[in-house]
């Protein structure tokens, strides 16, 4: 059972930027606005191996995200959870998608696309506004 509401899951359905917060080797924090997706389950992002975020997540995996409804400012999700897994994205599949999702569709994958991975990320807690 998911632990996201149903009356926030429009936020995870619509091409909002989610600021995924990871914490940083000294144990200070860094937020970046990402592209996601959501399948129910499993909150997916796209990075490369080559980053800070990389290194931050495979040192830490818990995470958070929050994602505000650009219709109602002060309407937003806060998501805790866990990187459940790293998975491989040389294909630049699931960052194609991702592009195309936000409206930006790709003629042929990025330039760094022998470094990208996806993290996939188990949501553990919730707030909401």
């Amino acid at each position: 059972m998911s632990v996201i509401p149903e009356t926030h899951r429009d936020l995870l359905d619509r091409p909002l930027y989610a600021h995924l917060a990871t914490i940083r080797p000294d144990g200070t924090p860094q937020v970046n606005p990402m592209w996601f997706s959501w399948d129910g389950e499993f909150v997916y992002f796209t990075n490369t191996t080559v980053r800070q975020k990389y290194r931050n997540v495979t040192a830490h995996p818990d995470v958070a995200l929050s994602i505000n409804d650009p219709d109602q400012p002060y309407r937003y999700l806060e998501v805790r959870g866990t990187v459940d897994r790293i998975d491989d994205d040389s294909s630049g599949a699931v960052f194609a998608a991702l592009a195309d999702r936000y409206g930006l569709p790709m003629d042929g994958p990025p330039g760094d696309v022998e470094h990208r991975i996806v993290y996939v990320v188990r949501p553990t807690r919730v707030s909401r506004q």
